[in-house]
């Protein structure tokens, strides 16, 4: 056996290894043949060592090509949607047709709440078992691109530390209604049917309970963080919009009843500014708030033909805001005129929505997506011209309660009464 040169302990190791599985593998004969040509001192004991190894390094390869792929689909998003400018140059962000499951992760009841962090490298879904899940993103690309031989050869050990959920949170004891990532802390938080909001500290792996607890008169519907982390908006059942300061957990309403909604409210979004508010109601209204002073100064009545409006959304630069609602209409809505500019029309064909829905943004705004309760696929829209893009089949067996799109790439989260939450995701061409 050569012995000069560099590497040559680590060569003497592989070859031990290659030998030792040899043996393992059964192959006797083999394995002495080459222990002799190469008189390895001590004799090769049989191991499945090899097989370890080599499965640890494709999964960590396989880990940092979906990191790096995820990471330059992160690094340019685009200006978003600005309807002033002209855009004559094609979208680089794919179709949302052409999306694909890359994990399902099941609850013990229906799924109907869903969030990712800032940097979308997180997923959290709430269920009506009153469980949280958190997911890590890059876990579930590399387990969707690892192959089937590979995943079942692994150990317990193994499993656990390549799992895309990396915790499981109990503190409610209802439904868990609306979830959202703090913007600066791992902290997650979470408002349930069970009149609570509760603060989970997620970098503690031990740590099931939350840390602090904010109690209310009603079931929570919606909640929003202030960008900067430190007031908290509240929606319940009662029509009266909640502001908390987070650190004393004081709380904040308008001193004009005028103001408030004449409804339970559905969804609260701060601008990315934070300048403004929106919140949204049963009452078929869309409400403008300052965010300074925490005055309603524009309403939009019966957003949606009088009914229910469903969810908000906000363009990145502020100048826009997406709505949804039970007429199964979509809606960008201009703040400085306080007009819909655009109806993306076609969705829900069959008449109005029987539950809540979400329209979303994709993470450059170039399209606008949409699940239609009635057939469990999903709409899409170019989001500057309405033109309707091909349905994608969601793969639920029941209805979709919530879509959420990743902030920084290629990827959403449909959740189900089906009990069912599927990432789906979008890999770029390289990487298929």
């Amino acid at each position: 056996m050569p012995q000069a040169g560099k590497g040559y302990k680590e060569r003497d190791n592989l070859y031990r290894l290659i030998i030792s599985q040899l043996f393992y593998d059964g192959y006797q004969t083999l394995a002495v043949s080459l222990s002799n040509l190469l008189k390895t001192q001590p004799p090769c004991p049989p191991s499945d060592r090899l097989l370890e190894i080599v499965t640890l390094g494709l999964r960590t390869e396989l880990e940092h090509k979906e990191h790096d792929s995820m990471r330059a689909d992160t690094v340019n998003v685009g200006i978003g949607i600005d309807l002033e400018y002209a855009t004559e140059a094609p979208s680089l962000a794919p179709e949302p047709a052409l999306y694909e499951t890359c994990y399902v992760t099941s609850h013990k009841a229906q799924c109907r709440a869903g969030a990712f962090s800032s940097d979308g490298q997180l997923v959290a879904t709430g269920s009506h078992d009153a469980s949280i899940k958190i997911l890590d993103v890059d876990r579930m690309l590399a387990k969707s691109a690892t192959p089937a031989e590979v995943t079942a050869q692994e150990t317990a050990q193994q499993n656990m530390e390549t799992h895309p959920v990396i915790r499981t949170l109990y503190d409610h004891i209802e439904e868990v209604t609306c979830l959202e990532f703090h913007p600066t802390e791992q902290i997650l938080v979470s408002g349930s049917r069970d009149y609570t909001v509760k603060f989970f500290d997620y970098s503690k792996p031990s740590v099931k309970r939350a840390f602090r607890t904010i109690h209310e008169a009603e079931m929570v519907r919606c909640l929003a963080l202030h960008p900067s982390g430190d007031f908290i908006l509240v929606g319940t059942q009662h029509p009266v919009l909640r502001l908390y300061d987070v650190r004393t957990s004081q709380c904040f309403v308008s001193d004009q009843p005028g103001d408030q909604h004449k409804g339970p409210i559905t969804m609260i979004k701060y601008s990315p500014n934070a300048n403004i508010y929106a919140t949204c109601s049963k009452d078929g209204d869309i409400k403008l708030w300052d965010g300074v002073s925490n005055r309603c100064f524009n309403t939009f009545p019966t957003a949606h033909e009088a009914t229910e409006v469903c969810s908000l959304q906000w363009s990145r630069n502020s100048k826009y805001l997406l709505s949804s609602g039970k007429d199964s209409l979509v809606r960008l809505w201009e703040l400085s005129m306080a007009r819909c500019l655009i109806a993306y029309t076609g969705a829900g064909a069959s008449g109005k929505q029987v539950h809540r829905s979400q329209a979303v943004f994709n993470h450059t705004e170039d399209y606008v997506l949409f699940p239609d309760e009635k057939t469990t696929s999903l709409c899409s829209w170019d989001a500057r011209n309405a033109e309707r893009q091909r349905l994608l089949s969601l793969g639920h067996n029941n209805n979709v309660r919530y879509i959420v799109h990743s902030p920084t790439g290629p990827a959403f989260v449909t959740c189900s009464d089906d009990f069912r939450a599927r990432f789906w995701y979008r890999r770029t061409e390289s990487g298929e």
